[in-house]
């Protein structure tokens, strides 16, 4: 939902409106706030809900376990997503850069001591995150309040902050909508591999190729986010052609880091899966799935950047539904008849959810090139006139 700031911030400060900018953001939170507390009842009884869904009752267990006490992570992150937003689309990336290395290095040797030394698990590595999310944004916090960068655009909280959740939520709805159909469509994959004859097995690769991706997608992700900031700013300042070139520079930015990536996955690809596992079936069953997951790397980056694009023009509702039809009509279905009436097991899951990616790639594609085409046709109009 943040992903709205993207929007309405970066073409505010485009227009050099700063002011509005800081109201935006303390909007973000307190929405986002909000937003957390039915999600929190909801990760309350997560465990219950997988057991109602027929998955394994020991990971479910496990699981709803994790998200109770995640839960203080998920205020966090509400939080320092609007925090991020602020800065990002001021350009002012360094602070970010320091305060999230300085966390990763807390968070590495504490994570470390509350899973294995403290003999908590999996709740060690959830209190281990919400102590190092809360880090995080006490560090962003601190520094939007004194940091003399920040003076444009910081504001007293005021009424203006309610009066703005409107026009906040216009735009947050369909840029969450827009995400969690993509997201949830990978997560369905993995709640399907607990239906399949070897629920153990298939379920442990594919979060193994889950985690990857979303690990490599952070790169891409960052190229997004710095498309989405240089085209809601030139937006913003009245100059769509500067836009354009921002988006061919960051599409060529993402071609040459995913040939890097990929190769180095592919490179590799037998001893990648001792990472997360040293179960010899695991391992050997990731090393076949290596393949798939250079393809994935390929995709991911590509919609990542065009993702960006979307949200830089307020394009949310496009890409929503963009979503709704490569994942749900096109990819889910694909992942099904071929991880079950094809018996292709979790290889079938994958394929057909990538399939899903290249699909959403496609449209997202198409709709840049009828802008571009229209953009074109509307100038040679004026020229004629």
């Amino acid at each position: 939902m943040s992903g709205a700031l993207e929007t309405l911030s970066g073409q505010a400060y485009g227009a050099q409106q700063y002011e509005k900018i800081g109201t935006q953001t303390y909007t973000a939170i307190f929405s986002l706030i909000i937003i957390c507390i039915p999600l929190s009842i909801l990760w309350m009884y997560m465990g219950r809900i997988l057991i109602l869904i027929h998955q394994d009752p020991l990971i479910s267990h496990e699981a709803g376990k994790f998200t109770i006490w995640l839960i203080p992570a998920l205020f966090s992150y509400a939080t320092i997503q609007p925090l991020i937003r602020y800065f990002q689309i001021q350009s002012v990336v360094i602070p970010m850069l320091i305060s999230a290395c300085a966390t990763l290095c807390l968070h590495i040797p504490l994570c470390w001591v509350l899973v294995f030394k403290s003999g908590l698990g999996n709740v060690g590595a959830a209190l281990a995150t919400d102590i190092s999310m809360w880090l995080n944004v006490i560090m962003l916090g601190l520094y939007m309040k004194y940091s003399s960068t920040c003076e444009k655009t910081r504001v007293p909280i005021s009424m203006d902050v309610f009066k703005g959740i409107g026009e906040f939520f216009r735009f947050a709805i369909p840029s969450a909508v827009m995400l969690c159909l993509e997201w949830w469509s990978f997560e369905l994959i993995i709640l399907l591999s607990g239906l399949l004859s070897n629920p153990k097995l298939e379920t442990s690769v594919l979060s193994v190729c889950l985690n990857t991706i979303s690990t490599l997608y952070c790169i891409a992700y960052g190229l997004g986010s710095a498309v989405s900031t240089r085209v809601s700013n030139e937006l913003g300042a009245g100059n769509p052609r500067g836009a354009r070139v921002a988006v061919f520079g960051v599409i060529l930015l993402a071609i040459i880091q995913t040939a890097i990536v990929s190769a180095i996955l592919f490179a590799s690809r037998h001893v990648f899966g001792y990472m997360f596992s040293n179960v010899k079936e695991v391992v050997h069953y990731v090393t076949t799935m290596v393949p798939l997951l250079c393809l994935s790397v390929a995709m991911n980056s590509l919609q990542a950047v065009l993702s960006g694009v979307a949200r830089g023009c307020g394009w949310q509702n496009i890409g929503a539904y963009i979503n709704l039809a490569a994942f749900y009509v096109f990819g889910i279905p694909i992942s099904v008849a071929l991880g079950f009436w094809v018996h292709l097991r979790g290889k079938g899951l994958w394929i057909g959810i990538q399939a899903g990616v290249i699909l959403q790639s496609i449209l997202f594609s198409a709709k840049l090139a009828r802008e571009r085409l229209l953009e074109e046709i509307s100038s040679a109009a004026n020229g004629l006139m």
